[in-house]
Order: structure tokens, then C-alpha cells, then sequence
């Protein structure tokens, strides 16, 4: 056998019932890739040692008593460091929540191992998922695996990196604006959001309510279905959550794109976009309608509007989520002469430039004599993107665009321009604010040999149908390359 830490999720849970490999075996060679690439690349804020073995332990023990708990059981899967985790530090990649250990487990980290997975370790990311790049990490950036010069997207960078070198075999990670979706597509894996409300938001780190959902990134379309049935469901912890009976993800997902009708938007696949981001579209279009998809152009005129309509009421809703850390019930607290005076210098000492700018941007919005200019305005134009992508639907089956305009920058070259920053998610934001659910899957490279993403749209609840088309796209791409990487022996 290969490596078992370059092993999809459907080949390792093969090999661990066919008794080729064992769940302590396949963590073992996890741990060794984490130790081989941590320096290089800064996946993880935390390794969870002994948690890990003793999982993984507990996996085999079940194997070999014949219970089995389905495609997870004794799989290595890493979490964004926003989802708490019970005794284990979760700091959301802030000063603020420094040495915080949660004493509840969040619903998805419940499902995870109730289904027999292996929680190797909290992953980087961008501070309370603030960022495109995990260069907001109050922890040090993250790399791309492709290129360690380059960002791996963001906010769920980490997430996405642990993945694409084989530290982890899936990742969760948390989609706001397609925080998913977008490092997925700039390391070369794939990266999927669910329907608003499908997945439990129950201790995931809160960004903007109305917005955030937890999401896979795996190596395969396959894979994503796998952890997507094993954290989906209705939980009475979560007010959002669906409560309706869940769709059978798999059921379409071998039958390919004849007679499907394909969307473009053309709002979301033109300007702005790399020439060889625009360039590996269209070859994936024409190969989709060679396979008997029908391609039709569409617009979704409000789209032209959505960034900007995000950067309202994201920003209003974190404004409002982040006031809970003030330093009187845990984290971080500076001492002050006053209890204004502590909660002003605990915050300012606590959250990082990018967060103080975007609760700055939230409060003015919500602030008195400028709530209807700026974020009553925002939400008219989410509803014109919600109906823009129902009549959308009329039309087509699916949608589809560029995961990410352009391919993986360079660290630091966005930094001092959160304008251009804001940018990369230009095609993600859309789903975000509709709640319809994206996959992202790798089709090729550019002429550096960096990953390029293809996004799939599907109306709310269309899972079964996004994940069929997904399938298509993987199978008619056979994108299979691995980064590869320098040696760090010993770094983790």
C-alpha cells in the first residue's frame, strides 16, 4: 500500500474493513505527514496527541468487535479552530481566547465521534474567520501547499492545507462568505457548503449568524458526501436548524449531466477573472456539454451588487456576536480603572486590525441615523439575490462559476488593500446570501502549477443533485496531482 495519509476517505475506510490497515496505522501516517510539513506550511494551531490515539484506539477495538459506525469510523479529520471542542483549546485564531479550553463539544464534534471519527487537531485560520488569506491569524499565516510563497485562501486555510498534504484526510471548516469553498479551490481540493441549516452552527465560534455554515473539505467529491452525512441533521440547539427530513445526498450522484441543464453567470465568470482561471472554465464547460449537459448563459444582475451588500451585513452581524468578549466572563482581561476602561483595553489588546475594522465597519452600519441607509439597504439587496437566483433556477438545473477569480497570491501582496482582498470571494458571496449550497472541485492548473476551482450552484435542499453534477465535473477533469513538498522532519 501507499502512503495511507495520501488515501481518500473512501479508500482508507476500505482498507480499515478489509483489515489492510488499521485506524492507529492510518493516524500514525497522518502525524508523520503533520511532522514532515508543519513547518512549511503551519496547518495546525493544535495536535491533539493523545485525544487522537486514544480514538483511534478505540476505532480498532470496534472493528475487531464487528461495530461499525459507517464511513468515518477511524478516519483523521481536523477541525477549524472556530468549532469548540470539549478540554481541547479553541481560540478562533485570536489573543482574545488565548488558552480557552470550552467544557462542551459543538454538535458537528459530537457527530464526528459518535461516528468514529479521529480529531487530529485544531486548524489556522483567518481571526473569528475574518479573511481570505489565514494571514488574519493571530498565530502566524498559514502557506499553500502548492507554493509556500502563496496564501491557501482563507478564512478556513488551515483546514484546506491540512488536507491538500495529507495531515488530515478531511477537515471541516466554516463558509461565511465562502470561506470553504475559496481555499478548497486555491489548494487544489474540494471544498462544499451545505444548505443554510442543514449543518448544526451549535458551537461554531459565531461570525455573522445569518451567514455561517459548517462545511467539508476533503480530497474527493465522494469524500465531502461521506462527512456531509455524517454531520448533517436537525439539532435543537440551534434555532436555524433544519427541521424537515434530509434529502438522500447520493441518490443522483453516479447518473452524470445528460439532459441537465447547466447555468453560467455571467456576472460571476468575465471581468476580473484570471485569463487562465477563465481559460480552464470553459474547457470544463465544453466537456460538461460534450457529456450532454446543455449550457445556457444566464445573468443574475443583483450579483453585481452582493459584495458590497456582504460587507454590510457581515460585518453588522460581528459586530453584534463579537460584543460577548468584553473580559468579564472568560478569555482574555487587562486590567483597567473601570469596568469601561478594562473591556476597552481587553478588546483592543485582544482582537487584531482586521476584526476592530470589520466591528468598526458593523456598529456605524447599525448605528442611529445610518440603519436604513446601510444595512436596511443590504438586506433589500440580499432579497433581489435571493429572487434573482429562484428565477435563475427556472431556467437551469445548476449554476455554475469560477470557485476563486484568480489563483493563489502571494502572502502579503493583499494585506495593505482589503478592497482587493475582499475580491477573492467575489464569486462565493452570492450562495452565502441566498443560503443555497456550493461545491468547489479542482479541474487543473495555471502556468505556475496552481490549483484552479470550479464552483457548482444548487438550489436550497439540491444536494443530491449539486453532489451529481460535482461527480461529473471530478470524473471528466481527472485532476489527481499532489503538491509536493520540502522536508521538515521533526517541525510538528
Amino acid at each position: 500500500m501507499s502512503d495511507p495519509a495520501d488515501l481518500t476517505i473512501v479508500e482508507a475506510a476500505a482498507a480499515l474493513r478489509s483489515e489492510d490497515l488499521t485506524a492507529v496505522e492510518l493516524l500514525a501516517a497522518v502525524r508523520r505527514r503533520a511532522a514532515m510539513t508543519e513547518a512549511n506550511i503551519h496547518a495546525y494551531l493544535t495536535i491533539d496527541v493523545e485525544g487522537a490515539e486514544a480514538s483511534a484506539r478505540a476505532a480498532d477495538d470496534a472493528f475487531a468487535g464487528g461495530e461499525d459506525r459507517g464511513p468515518l469510523q477511524g478516519i483523521p479529520i481536523a477541525l477549524k479552530d472556530n468549532m469548540v471542542t470539549r478540554g481541547l483549546e479553541t481560540t478562533a485564531s485570536s489573543q482574545i481566547l488565548a488558552g480557552w479550553h470550552p467544557p462542551y463539544d459543538a454538535t458537528v464534534v459530537t457527530r464526528l465521534r459518535d461516528a468514529g471519527a479521529v480529531i487530529v487537531g485544531k486548524t489556522n485560520l483567518d481571526e473569528f474567520a475574518m479573511g481570505s488569506s489565514t494571514e488574519n491569524s493571530a498565530y502566524g499565516t498559514s502557506r499553500n501547499p502548492w507554493d509556500p510563497e502563496r496564501v491557501p485562501g482563507g478564512s478556513s486555510g488551515g483546514s484546506a492545507a491540512a488536507v491538500a498534504v495529507g495531515s488530515a484526510l478531511a477537515a471541516l471548516g466554516s463558509d461565511t462568505g465562502g470561506s470553504v469553498r475559496q481555499p478548497a479551490s486555491l489548494c487544489g481540493v474540494v471544498g462544499m457548503k451545505p444548505t443554510y441549516g442543514l449543518v448544526s452552527r451549535y458551537g461554531l465560534i459565531a461570525f455573522a449568524s445569518s451567514l455561517d455554515q459548517i462545511g467539508p473539505i476533503t480530497r474527493s467529491v465522494a469524500d465531502a458526501l461521506a462527512v456531509l452525512q455524517g454531520i448533517s441533521g436537525h439539532d435543537p440547539e440551534d434555532a436555524t436548524s433544519y427541521r424537515g427530513e434530509l434529502p438522500d445526498f447520493g441518490s443522483q450522484i453516479d447518473r452524470g449531466v445528460e439532459g441537465l441543464k447547466i447555468g453560467v453567470v455571467s456576472e460571476l465568470s468575465g471581468e476580473g477573472t484570471e485569463p487562465a482561471v477563465a481559460a480552464e472554465f470553459r474547457t470544463m464547460l465544453q466537456r460538461l456539454e460534450g457529456a450532454g449537459a446543455e449550457i445556457k448563459e444566464l445573468s443574475l444582475p443583483s450579483t453585481a451588487y452582493a459584495l458590497s451588500a456582504y460587507y454590510l451585513i457581515a460585518p453588522a452581524e460581528c459586530s453584534a456576536n463579537l460584543a460577548r468578549f468584553d473580559g468579564v466572563r472568560f478569555g482574555l482581561r487587562l486590567d483597567g480603572g473601570t469596568v469601561e476602561e478594562m473591556m476597552g483595553a481587553t478588546r483592543a489588546a485582544g482582537f487584531g486590525p482586521e476584526v476592530i475594522r470589520r466591528i468598526l465597519l458593523g456598529t456605524y452600519a447599525l448605528s442611529a441615523g445610518y440603519y436604513d441607509a446601510f444595512y436596511g439597504q443590504a438586506q433589500k439587496v440580499r432579497t433581489l439575490v435571493i429572487d434573482d437566483f429562484k428565477q435563475a433556477y427556472e431556467q437551469a438545473d445548476v449554476l455554475v462559476t469560477p470557485t476563486s477569480p484568480t489563483t493563489a497570491f502571494k502572502v502579503g501582496e493583499r494585506t495593505d488593500d482589503p478592497l482587493a482582498m475582499y475580491l477573492s470571494d467575489l464569486c462565493t458571496i452570492p450562495s452565502n446570501l441566498s443560503g443555497d449550497p456550493g461545491i468547489s472541485v479542482p479541474t487543473g492548473v495555471d502556468d505556475a502549477g496552481l490549483p484552479i476551482g470550479f464552483q457548482v450552484l444548487a438550489p436550497a435542499l439540491a444536494e443530491p443533485l449539486m453532489f451529481r453534477v460535482a461527480q461529473a465535473v471530478e470524473d471528466l477533469a481527472g485532476f489527481d496531482a499532489r503538491p509536493t513538498l520540502a522536508s521538515s522532519e521533526g517541525a510538528a
